[in-house]
């Protein structure tokens, strides 16, 4: 789980999220973003990536306005920035505009550690945010997250728990949440095994999840498990077809809160925020090419072809290839 340092406002002028745990990223994102918007409802967000943060965006996004206004930049990627801008990122460290808060997401590696140590230098707030690899770490955090929900589960199915989910923490922490709001009282492996154990739906959305975030390595062993399983072929392709879909929603609406989103295009603001991280990769044409790959394999295992699984992993590595479009 994310650890604070010892200066524990969410507000302060600087914050560094320092790892490479997405969903631990994201929160520390997302709790920086609530707390000003308590502090002022029309906050403004302006959520970069390392490339869109260019020589002189900084001091344009930290320039006083007339208005005042409270401003969250949120900096991703901030090791992969070009040496001029971590100038720019360095100068400001030292004298942070009022009503601001910057935060620098970084992957805490020795790329771009010179940011990150006159970060640490100029008194900003750190939220550590490491990769969960060790099995015991992502139990640790299944037990962390009913806690905090406050909630009671017994060790046994915690461990089934991450036995059926596996490795991703936002499938983790997702899980968590469903078992806390449609199960009363003390939560035990059988109730686990009800909900997740082969479940054929959760499986197909991870390939889904895998395969438009570009991971088609991961997304293929996922799949190749869920046929194993026995998961329709069919319910992948589903899978698939709603996880681009909602790339493409989400890429040609206007900008705007989650709350705002997820009454516009019918999705949950939690799958707002989860497509957001999926979709940074994704060009317009590169939906389309997806759109086509699930088409043809949706024909495939619907009796137009003779492998449905060469359809689907063809799909699949369609659907990988095209959601790293943007980043070439």
């Amino acid at each position: 789980m994310a650890r604070n340092s010892a200066q524990d406002n969410p507000l302060a002028p600087v914050t560094i999220a320092v790892g490479q745990e997405d969903l631990l990223l994201d929160r520390a994102v997302r709790e920086v973003v609530v707390a000003a918007r308590a502090a002022d409802a029309d906050t403004d967000v302006r959520d970069l990536t390392s490339d869109q943060l260019q020589p002189g965006t900084l001091a344009e996004l930290t320039s006083p306005s007339l208005f005042a206004e409270r401003k969250v930049v949120v900096v991703r990627n901030a090791h992969d920035l070009s040496a001029d801008t971590i100038k720019d990122v360095k100068a400001y460290l030292g004298a942070p505009a009022e009503e601001i808060t910057l935060v620098l997401l970084h992957a805490g590696a020795a790329k771009g550690k010179g940011l990150l140590d006159a970060a640490r230098k100029a008194g900003a707030r750190e939220v550590a945010c490491p990769k969960m690899t060790k099995p015991a770490d992502r139990l640790a955090f299944v037990k962390s997250e009913f806690r905090a929900l406050g909630r009671s589960a017994r060790p046994e199915a915690c461990q089934a728990l991450v036995d059926s989910i596996g490795s991703d923490l936002r499938e983790l922490a997702s899980a968590v949440t469903q078992l806390v709001s449609d199960i009363e009282g003390t939560i035990d492996e059988a109730v686990v095994g009800r909900y997740y154990t082969g479940r054929a739906e959760a499986s197909s959305f991870t390939v889904a999840d895998r395969a438009v975030e570009g991971r088609a390595a991961e997304a293929l062993e996922a799949l190749r498990w869920s046929l194993s399983t026995g998961v329709a072929p069919v319910m992948i392709t589903s899978a698939l077809a709603q996880g681009v879909r909602a790339i493409g929603k989400l890429s040609s609406a206007r900008g705007g809160r989650p709350a705002d989103l997820a009454r516009e295009l019918g999705m949950p603001p939690w799958k707002i925020d989860r497509v957001r991280q999926q979709m940074r990769g994704w060009t317009p044409d590169g939906v389309s090419v997806a759109l086509r790959a699930v088409a043809e394999a949706d024909a495939g295992v619907k009796g137009g072809g003779d492998d449905p699984e060469y359809a689907l992993e063809k799909a699949v590595v369609a659907i990988a290839r095209a959601a790293r479009a943007r980043r070439g």
